[in-house]
């Protein structure tokens, strides 16, 4: 969406309700027991859709939980809750369980709400909607400014939420960003509607509620930065091991992995393969701030992934469950790779035509996965079965079953 068309959406928006008074202070933030019951009964009898956010200290605790939970409603106003006192909040979630809830970029948001009890019917994704609608910037500070013509206080987002009290200027900015969720929402969806674009939205927030918890990720360490650097076994099975060691004290110290050892580190360690502490030490990230006893460990991780026989190193390449990386299709199957260039131009132009960006009109794994392993007559409706078995939504399949298949079928009958 180009920028004139968003001021023009935003000059036939209503006026939103004012932000919040800086006179009027901020609202206490919930965390006994009694508080609880007392947010729980007013948003219980609020209307309309309720806005939700969450605030994690991602890159300062172990894991993602909630360390603030912010919720508005009509006739409720507006709550902050601390988790950490009041770590159950099913109370909340089920007087909530028949509503709307209003999030930005869900995804981010609903797992740590999950882990405390809360969770959602039916949402309504702000960022996801103004991605259909065909917004450049999605961020909630470009929207609601683009959309509502509202500045929102910026400055706190990578803060550790995890502090104790919390500042009062971190949770004004942790109200703003509720504020306006519920105007942002009515106004994204009169622009999807008004694209024909409304019922896309729909199917997408409804896959998002019904989502599972995501399945434990397959060797997480492979994902340290700089891998593709380590191009030994043996080298990679240093990372294996320090990784494996440094999750765990993280986990221990309830701290960010990177803060105990950062993934620099255990790349430039895999490299060198030191052999002794004072070896180790003189690697970037094991310098003159870590103690012996931190190297010693450091240096038993190197040593018991040396000692490890060949046949228990891991292997070069994840375990594949799936059609290989697209960089190598084109010496292990030349005709897949014709079939995906001609597929994703094909799809790539179909989403510019619809304003909407390529990943949001289909996932790009299922275009790969079809296009190397594809039905024996790649039809309209063998794709789209196809297509279906990797979980995309009707409108979806509408869209780009007979793209693809008119692009495979082009493929075919030049080989």
């Amino acid at each position: 969406m180009t920028d004139a068309r968003e001021t023009a959406a935003s000059e036939a928006i209503p006026a939103p309700v004012p932000l919040l008074d800086p006179r009027e202070g901020i609202p206490p933030v919930t965390d006994s027991p009694e508080a609880l019951a007392a947010v729980v009964s007013a948003f219980a009898a609020g209307t309309g859709p309720v806005a939700v956010d969450a605030e994690r200290a991602s890159g300062y605790r172990y894991g993602q939980r909630a360390y603030l939970v912010q919720l508005r409603r009509a006739g409720a106003g507006t709550a902050l809750i601390d988790p950490v006192a009041c770590p159950d909040l099913s109370a909340l979630g089920e007087a909530l369980a028949d509503t709307e809830w209003v999030l930005h970029a869900a995804t981010q948001d609903l797992p740590c709400l999950a882990e405390i009890g809360m969770r959602p019917g039916r949402i309504f994704d702000t960022e996801l909607a103004g991605r259909l609608a065909g917004f450049a910037r999605v961020g909630l500070g470009a929207m609601v400014e683009n959309v509502l013509g509202y500045a929102l206080e910026k400055g706190h987002s990578a803060v550790d939420w995890s502090t104790r009290p919390l500042p009062e200027p971190w949770l004004r900015y942790a109200a703003l960003d509720v504020e306006l969720l519920v105007d942002l929402r009515d106004a994204l969806e009169a622009e999807l509607r008004e694209q024909g674009k409304l019922e896309w939205a729909l199917q997408e927030f409804a896959a998002i509620a019904a989502a599972p918890p995501p399945a434990p990720r397959t060797d997480p360490w492979r994902r340290t930065s700089g891998m593709h650097k380590v191009r030994r076994r043996r080298q990679l099975g240093v990372v294996r091991e320090l990784w494996t060691v440094r999750d765990e004290i993280a986990r221990q110290r309830d701290v960010s992995p990177g803060r105990v050892l950062t993934d620099a580190a255990i790349v430039a360690a895999a490299l060198a393969m030191p052999p002794n502490v004072h070896a180790l030490a003189a690697l970037p990230g094991f310098g003159n701030r870590m103690g012996r006893r931190q190297l010693d460990v450091w240096q038993a991780a190197v040593d018991r992934a040396r000692a490890l026989p060949e046949r228990d190193q891991p292997q070069l390449g994840p375990v594949q469950g799936g059609p290989p990386p697209p960089r190598s299709w084109t010496d292990k199957d030349p005709a897949a790779a014709a079939r995906l260039s001609a597929a994703r131009a094909a799809v790539t132009a179909l989403a510019e035509r619809l304003n909407v960006p390529q990943e949001n009109l289909v996932a790009p794994d299922a275009v790969r996965r079809v296009c190397w392993e594809p039905p024996a007559e790649p039809n309209a409706a063998a794709i789209a079965e196809r297509l279906a078995e990797r979980a995309a939504r009707p409108w979806q399949i509408e869209l780009v079953s007979d793209v693809i298949a008119r692009a495979l079928t082009a493929v075919q009958a030049e080989s």
